[in-house]
């Protein structure tokens, strides 16, 4: 299990103020510097797929077709969207006709917000935190990556590859547990993103509150299923289990309850138990072939 260093409260105050000079620099006012360190964060996932692959079996357990579905080959595709979209994301806009404004010839203008921190989850610990890394670059913001202290293996590759690929004075990589965190919430920025659970979110809210810094927080929900009895049933239940039981049920929109017409239940529920089976045979087969 590989050792997860945090960084001192020291090193973050002096990552927070040169991360602030890095982007008051102005390297990511150019459009193709945002699209290199885009470049940049693609290849840091190609180049090291397999070690990311390793990584996420060694935190999670995870599988490595699993690993590549859900977080490496996402996350390689969620950078090259951006990649392939900041031009347009940047250009100017017009808005729409007013009557009042139109004589001014009004223009909106794409400004970045600043230094940005991104704190992400266990359960997705690569693909929620590229996910948001990939737009804030494309944005031009400088940014700070808070990944996850349980997925050491995960959050220890992020803190190597990063300073490899990535340009420091932009992003930057800071491990810890509650005192990093709450260190970082200390502090000023210029958009905060959460990801994980509401009692985590208020203390992250309140941090936010004191510097009016806007924030972006995904806590996922209850997420309900409803089911019509005219449905294709085979392919209905064998989608809704899978959503159900992929990475281990650890998804903020998998389905919680399931709605369906009292005369529809018992086949529905006949049709799930055959899906089961039939994965609890696959899985059994796969051992054997392993």
């Amino acid at each position: 299990m590989p050792e997860l260093v945090y960084a001192t409260l020291g090193e973050i105050d002096a990552i927070h103020a040169e991360l602030r000079s890095g982007f008051q620099s102005g390297k990511l006012k150019s459009i193709a510097y945002r699209k290199y360190q885009l470049l940049q964060l693609a290849y840091l996932l190609k180049d090291n797929a397999k070690r990311f692959e390793e990584a996420l079996a060694t935190d999670l357990g995870r599988p490595p077709l699993e690993g590549h579905f859900l977080e490496i080959s996402t996350s390689i595709g969620e950078a090259m969207t951006a990649y392939s979209n900041v031009e347009k994301w940047a250009k100017p806009e017009k808005p729409a006709f007013s009557l009042n404004f139109t004589v001014m010839r009004p223009v909106i203008y794409k400004e970045a917000k600043g230094v940005v921190l991104i704190i992400t989850p266990f359960n997705y610990p690569l693909w929620l935190a590229i996910t948001p890394l990939a737009g804030a670059l494309a944005a031009g913001n400088a940014v700070v990556l808070k990944p996850s202290e349980t997925t050491l293996a995960t959050s220890s590759l992020l803190a190597e590859l990063v300073p490899k690929y990535l340009d420091v004075d932009l992003v930057r990589i800071v491990n810890g547990a509650v005192p990093e965190t709450t260190k970082l919430l200390s502090l000023q920025w210029d958009h905060i993103m959460y990801t994980g659970g509401s009692r985590v979110a208020t203390i992250v809210a309140a941090a936010a509150a004191k510097h009016l810094t806007p924030v972006t927080l995904e806590l996922g929900g209850k997420s309900p299923v409803f089911i019509d009895s005219d449905c294709d049933l085979p392919t209905t239940a064998r989608r809704l289990l899978w959503g159900k039981v992929v990475n281990a049920g650890q998804t903020c929109v998998a389905p919680d309850y399931v709605l369906v017409p009292r005369s529809f239940q018992d086949k529905f529920v006949a049709a799930l138990k055959t899906v089961l089976v039939n994965l609890n045979i696959s899985a059994d087969t796969d051992r054997e072939l392993d």
